[in-house]
């Protein structure tokens, strides 16, 4: 349900955004007939059986865009992450890295669109019980690691938040709660893009010759981050990638610099590096 939303709270299509998305699902012929141009951001969600060339794109014949591309400004969501083969979850860094999906074939090279937003869901472990206090888990160490580690480091720092969603107890499914809709949510997160906007960069495309000037640090902040990647041993990826949504929590606070509160929030959506690959 949750990554279902992610669509209803991204920033509306531009003219240009619904242009490319709409020519990527003419192009795979999965356009629904008399649609037009599409007016909400896609939401693809593949079954774990899924292929690599259905998930990146190819085929017999004249290549296919994949699912990845299908996303393309929109949401791509993994669920049960762990069961898709390591191969095909392999082939996702490129896609990630550069938003968009090289083929290269005999008869020449495609190249296709795929700035996506990644969700992925999993499971602490096989029987999905691991750290639940009112269930016993009856997995070993080693078949946990051998779980978790169907996701390799390289993937995982391509993530840039790994947040752990507990059980909702029932008396809070129960009672009534104050809550805002997708809407309101829309209209704070389309009030910080504008922001980056004004900057010249939305923050998941700062470039890297930029980001320490845009993400300027003062002395707390240095040295929380640099125990953040002592302790947690982050790669370089993961360093920029900290940066970044420490500087989208700062837009998100109204600050124009980015201070060790905003770091410790960062660091603590790191929640895979901090639990399990250490």
């Amino acid at each position: 349900m949750l990554a279902k939303r992610f669509a209803g709270i991204l920033p509306k299509l531009t003219f240009r955004e619904a242009l490319e998305a709409t020519q990527i699902h003419g192009v795979a012929g999965v356009l629904t007939a008399g649609i037009g141009i599409l007016r909400s951001r896609p939401f693809r969600s593949p079954h774990h059986t899924i292929s690599d060339a259905g998930l990146i794109g190819g085929g017999s014949g004249s290549p296919r865009p994949g699912e990845v591309s299908l996303a393309h400004q929109g949401v791509l969501f993994l669920d049960e992450l762990p069961e898709f083969p390591r191969g095909v979850l392999e082939q996702l860094r490129q896609p990630l890295e550069e938003g968009s999906v090289t083929l290269a074939r005999s008869n020449g090279t495609l190249t296709f669109p795929a700035r996506i937003l990644l969700v992925a869901a999993m499971n602490p472990c096989p029987c999905g019980f691991y750290g639940d206090n009112t269930r016993e888990c009856r997995c070993t160490p080693g078949i946990i690691q051998r779980y978790l580690a169907k996701i390799s480091g390289p993937l995982l720092d391509r993530i840039d938040l790994h947040i752990e969603v507990p059980a909702v107890p029932y008396k809070e499914l129960r009672s009534k709660i104050d809550s805002q809709s997708s809407a309101q949510i829309r209209e704070r997160v389309e009030e910080t893009r504008e922001t980056q906007r004004q900057r010249g960069f939305y923050n998941s495309q700062i470039p890297p010759s930029q980001l320490r000037t845009i993400c300027a640090l003062d002395d707390s902040g240095e040295r929380t981050l640099e125990m953040a990647v002592r302790r947690m041993n982050l790669s370089a990826r993961a360093h920029d990638r900290v940066l970044r949504v420490a500087r989208t929590i700062a837009d998100l606070d109204h600050s124009e610099v980015v201070i060790a509160k905003h770091l410790a929030e960062a660091v603590q959506f790191r929640n895979l590096d901090r639990n399990y690959w250490n």
